[in-house]
C-alpha cells in the first residue's frame, strides 16, 4: 500500500510527537518553567559562546527552550516589539482552523472568490492562484502589495511573468490578501481570532488584540497586519508547533495541518517554504541550501531579525528578538543558522 508524501509526513509527524511527549511533558502555566544549562548537562562553555554570539550579531532578547523549560534567556522577554514577517506564521495557524471548520477552501481560486485589486487589476490568469497557492507563496501575482520592503521590491518579478503555481517569490502581495480572505471568510479580525483561538488556550502572557495594527498603501486593496508581541509569547506559539499543534493534551490547530505547513513545497536560501513557514528542509533533496539549518527543523522569521527556530529532533527552541525599527545591528539568515548550531553543538555536549 502507497501513501502519498501529505499522509507519510502526518504519521511522521504523529509518531515524533508521540516520541517527545515521553521527554517534554513540561507546558508553561502561569510562567515559565526556568533551569539553568548546568542542570540539565548543556556544555557550559559551548552554551556561554553560543549566547555571546546571540549578543554580538544583535539579539535584543533571547530565549533558549528544552523540553519545555527555558534553558537561559537574556533581555526584556516581556516587552511587546514588532513582528514583522513573522505575523505570516500566526495567520497560517488561524486559516488552518478555518479550513477544518470548512470557512475556507484552499483549491478555491481568486476569481471564485472575487479578489482583484486596485488599477492595474488582475488578469484573467492571475485570477487562477487558489488559496493554497498564496499560503504557497506562489501566486503568480506580482501586484504592489503593503509593507514591502525595498529588497522585496526590487527583487518583485514582472506581472505575468510566472503562471500561478509554477515560481516561488516571497510574495506580500500573496500574504496581505491572505488576510483579507481569512477575516471575510471568518467575519471577524485576525487579531481577536489570534486572542480567543490560540493567545487564551496556550496562555500567552502578554498579547492583546489591540497590539495588531493594519498597514495600507493606496496601490492596493489589502493591507498587512502588522502586531507587536513578546519574546515569552512568541515563544509559547513555537512549542505548539513543536508538538503538533497540540497544548498539554488539547489540539489547539490541526496535526495535519501543522504537518503540511512545515512541508517544504519550495526551495529556498535556507531550506524551503511551507504554508507561511519556512523549513530547514528542502523541497528537492539535490538542492543545497545557502544557509543550513538542522534537518526537520523549522521557523518563524521576520525583519530586522525576528526568529523562533523548532528544531524537534533537540525538543529544542530558540528565540531570538531585535527590538526597534532602526537597530544598530539586524540578526540575518547566516548568523541565525550559525547560532542554532552552536546551541545543537551545546545541547549535544
Amino acid at each position: 500500500m502507497k501513501h502519498g508524501p501529505l499522509l507519510v509526513a502526518a504519521i511522521l509527524l504523529g509518531l515524533f510527537h508521540t516520541v517527545s511527549a515521553q521527554q517534554s511533558s513540561v507546558f508553561p502555566g502561569k510562567d515559565w518553567v526556568q533551569t539553568s544549562p548546568a542542570a540539565v548537562g548543556w556544555n557550559a562553555k559551548r552554551t556561554e559562546e553560543a549566547a555571546n554570539y546571540a549578543t554580538q550579531i544583535g539579539a535584543t532578547s533571547f530565549m533558549l527552550i528544552q523540553h519545555g523549560v527555558v534553558v537561559m534567556q537574556f533581555g526584556d522577554v516581556a516587552a511587546r516589539t514588532e513582528l514583522h514577517s513573522c505575523r505570516k506564521s500566526f495567520l497560517s495557524a488561524l486559516i488552518g482552523n478555518a479550513v477544518s471548520r470548512g470557512q475556507i477552501h484552499l483549491d478555491d481560486t481568486l476569481d471564485a472568490l472575487g479578489i482583484d485589486d486596485n488599477p492595474p487589476p488582475l488578469t484573467p490568469e492571475e485570477k487562477q492562484a487558489t488559496v493554497r497557492m498564496l499560503l504557497q507563496a506562489r501566486s503568480g501575482v506580482y501586484h504592489v502589495a503593503a509593507y514591502e520592503t525595498a529588497g522585496m521590491e526590487e527583487k518583485r518579478p514582472e506581472r505575468g511573468s510566472h503562471p500561478p503555481g509554477t515560481f516561488w517569490y516571497y510574495n506580500n502581495w500573496d500574504f496581505n490578501t491572505l488576510g483579507a480572505i481569512y477575516e471575510k471568510a471568518v467575519g471577524r479580525s485576525i487579531y481577536q481570532s489570534l486572542a480567543d483561538e490560540i493567545g487564551a488556550p496556550i496562555g500567552m502572557q502578554d498579547f492583546r488584540p489591540k497590539d495588531g495594527t493594519y498597514v495600507r498603501v493606496k496601490e492596493s486593496r489589502y493591507p498587512a497586519y502588522t502586531m507587536r508581541m513578546s519574546a515569552r509569547d512568541f515563544a509559547r506559539f513555537a512549542l505548539l508547533y513543536l508538538h503538533g499543534g497540540n497544548w498539554d493534551g488539547k489540539q489547539i490547530v490541526p496535526v495535519q495541518w501543522v504537518a503540511d505547513s512545515t512541508h517544504p513545497w519550495s526551495n529556498t536560501s535556507s531550506g524551503g517554504y511551507g504554508y507561511l513557514w519556512w523549513t530547514g528542509d528542502s523541497a528537492n533533496p539535490r538542492h543545497r541550501p545557502e544557509y543550513v539549518f538542522p534537518p526537520g527543523s523549522f521557523w518563524l522569521e521576520g525583519h530586522l531579525g525576528q526568529y523562533a527556530v523548532v528544531v524537534p529532533s533537540n525538543d529544542l527552541i530558540v528565540v531570538v528578538r531585535v527590538e526597534g525599527d532602526h537597530p544598530s545591528k539586524t540578526v540575518g539568515k547566516g548568523e541565525m543558522a550559525t547560532l542554532v548550531k552552536m546551541l545543537v553543538d551545546a545541547a549535544k555536549q
